[in-house]
């Protein structure tokens, strides 16, 4: 099959990429005192953002890590998985949360998503336990919550830790409750593109005292207690390798810009929101394409605006809709080319990805637009233009 070709539609002067960070005054003065303090790297900023993160969230241990995957290696240690375990998490997600459990020296096993939330189905995931199920991680993928309240229950009767991957849901709730100590432990992305930013950087969350302290020995080299102050005029030279840990901290420059950020959080999710709701006034009712909807027992934080094409209505599917969006220089995505498609685990097959229809599915028709705080009204209206052009033409 050969290359789709576009067709332009609009006239844009420039590139309307698939993201664009939102930052002001305010988050350069904060990384430019850091500079000027001389602190670069894991300090009192860090501590700081780490707890201001805990009072957002309603959790009482919050812990920044270097990136969310690292966050989610370091919890899986944590939480004590190793070799001979069994992970399960969904086949719709990105690599990182695979590699959090093959770099544990666990066997992943892959479980599909429901449709309706893009998050792992807990029928999937209680089809693949076994006697040697350690953990679970389910994924709140594009800002909705999964159901993790049923995937909670299952995991209980079967003495399963739960480690959620929030990375794209940084401020979501679940019956009021932001997400962040429902489980075990949960982990959050600060990546540029994400809900709010760091420049790069992650948060794991917890209820269990151990279970940060671990995650904060695991992500500083192993060291005991408060080793970073060692470099203070409260500090002291000797410390302890309590156990072979990672160098997976947070630094003070991303830690102010997270501050900032955090500050900024509400206003950002409520953009988001406005913007999704936009899309979806304005692209109701069109053939061959399915919307993203919020469940009423949540809070949607929209990190993702997904929307599904129908190849049997639509000319060319989402990969034509793509090529239009591309023509008329906007920018566009797919979350994500699911794990078992990867060439390292083509050859693995059936024993790594039974049963995953639904993720198939979804994967066929994806393609995620444009969505970030500081849209225009103007930007939005090319992406509807576009988006309800290409359909129109390309319909059968």
């Amino acid at each position: 099959m050969g290359e789709i070709q576009g067709t332009e539609f609009i006239r844009r002067d420039d590139f309307l990429p698939f993201f664009r960070p939102d930052l002001g005054e305010a988050e350069l003065a904060a990384v430019t005192d850091v500079l000027r303090s001389g602190w670069l790297t894991y300090g009192p900023k860090v501590r700081e953002f780490g707890e201001a993160c805990g009072l957002y969230l309603g959790v009482p241990h919050a812990v920044p890590v270097s990136s969310a995957s690292s966050g989610l290696l370091v919890a899986l240690k944590a939480l004590g998985v190793g070799p001979g375990d069994e992970v399960i998490l969904p086949s719709l997600t990105f690599v990182a949360t695979l590699g959090a459990v093959v770099h544990c020296g666990a066997r992943p096993v892959l479980a599909d998503i429901d449709p309706a939330n893009l998050g792992m189905a807990p029928e999937s995931f209680a089809a693949a336990i076994t006697p040697r199920t350690k953990a679970v991680i389910p994924v709140h993928l594009a800002g909705h919550p999964c159901r993790i309240e049923e995937i909670l229950a299952i995991a209980k009767a079967h003495g399963i830790r739960v480690l959620e991957d929030a990375a794209h849901a940084f401020g979501a709730e679940v019956r009021g409750k932001r997400l962040g100590g429902l489980s075990d432990a949960t982990v959050f992305s600060f990546y540029a593109t994400k809900c709010i930013t760091s420049g790069d950087g992650g948060l794991v969350t917890t209820n269990d005292p151990e279970v940060a302290r671990r995650v904060q020995v695991l992500s500083f080299h192993g060291m005991d207690g408060n080793a970073w102050q060692r470099y203070t005029d409260k500090g002291r030279w000797y410390y302890e390798i309590v156990e072979f840990g990672y160098k997976m901290h947070l630094g003070d420059p991303a830690a102010a810009l997270g501050l900032v950020q955090l500050g900024r959080s509400d206003e950002f999710m409520a953009r988001r929101t406005e913007i999704a709701h936009r899309f979806s006034a304005a692209l109701a009712g069109l053939p061959g394409l399915v919307l993203p909807t919020a469940a009423d027992w949540c809070t949607h934080a929209w990190h993702l605006y997904a929307v599904r094409v129908d190849r049997d209505v639509i000319d060319g599917g989402r990969d034509g809709v793509i090529a239009d969006l591309t023509a008329n220089r906007i920018g566009s995505s797919v979350h994500f080319i699911p794990l078992h498609y990867h060439p390292v685990f083509r050859e693995a097959g059936s024993e790594f990805a039974p049963h995953l229809g639904q993720t198939e599915r979804y994967f066929d028709q994806a393609v995620s637009l444009p969505l970030f705080p500081s849209m225009t009204d103007q930007e939005i209206d090319d992406v509807v233009t576009v988006v309800r052009e290409s359909l129109r033409r390309r319909c059968r």
